[in-house]
């Protein structure tokens, strides 16, 4: 079973990668674990609390900045969970695109809202990633951290219930969570991904040399996104 759906999520041509979108700066704590952290892991404090701008945090001395929560209107929200209950549950996965279109939207939206920051996308090899991580991995139709911008048009709320096991991948079907591969929008993993360089196939970056000499041989310009 967990063969047969990770290959129905990866079939096609633009599915066969997931893309993780970081900040530069955060790329020698990246390195040096190996790894890859939800929010709540190296900020276990205030959980719930909305960041109403990134921040920067120590972990086992190396620093790593966490994003903002984009402020979601509260009709946006399932009544079933509150804003807290929400926000936690984000903050406690590693986020990944399916697709270079999904990130090439985030990128943008990041080159507007922070012309100055420096970003890196990591691509991913998404059988091999999905296959070893099976047991803690999500998907979701919906960008979830997102803030539509005609919330009263939308025919969703936002919820926990939004996050589908891929492992119940076309067993639960219902309007809520995807029900075939084309309607993935983001794919979660909880808490961690460790032997990160393992499935990494490519860094994209807009200077190479910002990444530590042992990955170097993985960087590619971030502008080749951009040409795809």
């Amino acid at each position: 079973m967990r063969e047969t759906i990770i290959a129905t999520i990866t079939k096609t041509n633009n599915r066969t990668s997931l893309y993780h979108f970081t900040r530069a700066s955060n790329l020698q704590a990246i390195v040096h674990f190996d790894a890859l952290f939800a929010s709540n892991k190296i900020h276990p404090w205030s959980i719930g609390e909305r960041r109403a701008e990134p921040i920067q945090v120590n972990y086992q001395d190396y620093a790593i900045t966490i994003n903002s929560h984009i402020k979601i209107p509260d009709v946006m929200i399932d009544p079933a969970n509150t804003q807290e209950q929400f926000r936690a549950c984000l903050d406690q996965h590693v986020f990944f695109w399916p697709t270079l279109k999904d990130c090439r939207k985030m990128m943008d939206t990041y080159a507007r809202r922070e012309p100055e920051e420096r970003f890196v996308v990591l691509e991913i090899d998404a059988y091999s990633l999905l296959f070893d991580y099976y047991p803690v991995v999500k998907i979701t139709k919906y960008d979830s951290g997102s803030s539509p911008r005609f919330p009263a048009r939308c025919s969703y709320k936002k919820s926990r219930d939004i996050f589908l096991p891929l492992q119940h991948f076309k067993s639960i079907v219902n309007n809520t969570v995807p029900t075939k591969a084309s309607e993935v929008r983001e794919v979660l993993i909880e808490e961690q991904v460790h032997n990160l360089s393992k499935y990494i196939l490519a860094i994209y970056i807009e200077d190479i040399e910002d990444i530590p000499a042992c990955w170097r041989g993985l960087g590619k310009p971030i502008a080749d996104l951009q040409d795809v």
